[in-house]
């Protein structure tokens, strides 16, 4: 079995850049998405403040591994524009981001081949200006145990480090646990010999 793949690269926040190529300016934004709502939520803003550009082009990856994506030309000609947006994503393997360029025609074609060039740049120049960070694919874990085996509990969180996302410390006490897929099962089988321990993946 492969190594298990639990992290990925992502912007944080929104970040931007200007690319001029004949008299043609490009406007590139990046921002960090994790759903297709929160991309109609960018998007929307850049048609209201630039709507005499020519063109919106962008595209988006979402999920760890980039599994869905989307790369829309806006009426450039065919894969010259969100093509190469995307291209700059996959050759970085950045995830859960979208880049959108807005277009303003200047008065000279560029053809096709100067096309996928200028949105490759602004896809890139934009993309040097965000913030990328790495953040892991976690698995979440709840563990429900007597209070008499806290101590043995904590000894094993203390030893592999899981985010504690809430605990509660009663008669009968728990705690809801996240930890990177590569160490999960680990953690899992320690708390599993926890004397009194019930514990399940959420």
């Amino acid at each position: 079995m492969g190594e298990i793949k639990d992290s990925y690269l992502t912007v944080e926040g929104s970040a931007e850049a200007i690319y001029k190529e004949k008299s043609s300016k490009f406007l590139c934004y990046a921002f960090h998405v994790e759903s297709e709502e929160e991309i109609a939520a960018c998007l929307e803003p850049l048609y209201k403040r630039y709507y005499d550009a020519t063109h919106h082009c962008y595209a988006w990856r979402l999920g760890p591994e980039g599994e869905r994506f989307r790369a829309n030309d806006d009426g450039e000609p065919s894969s010259t524009a969100g093509k190469p947006i995307l291209g700059q994503m996959l050759s970085r393997e950045i995830t859960d981001c979208l880049i959108v360029v807005v277009r303003y025609f200047g008065g000279t074609k560029l053809g096709v081949p100067g096309l996928i060039a200028a949105y490759k740049e602004s896809a890139a120049a934009v993309l040097d200006e965000a913030k990328v960070v790495e953040r892991t694919v976690d698995k979440h874990i709840f563990i429900e145990y007597p209070y008499i085996v806290m101590n043995d509990v904590m000894r094993i969180i203390k030893e592999e480090q899981p985010v504690i996302e809430e605990q509660i410390f009663d008669n009968l006490c728990s705690m809801r646990l996240a930890m990177r897929l590569s160490k999960a099962d680990i953690l899992l089988g320690r708390l599993r010999k926890v004397e009194g321990a019930t514990v399940e993946e959420i």
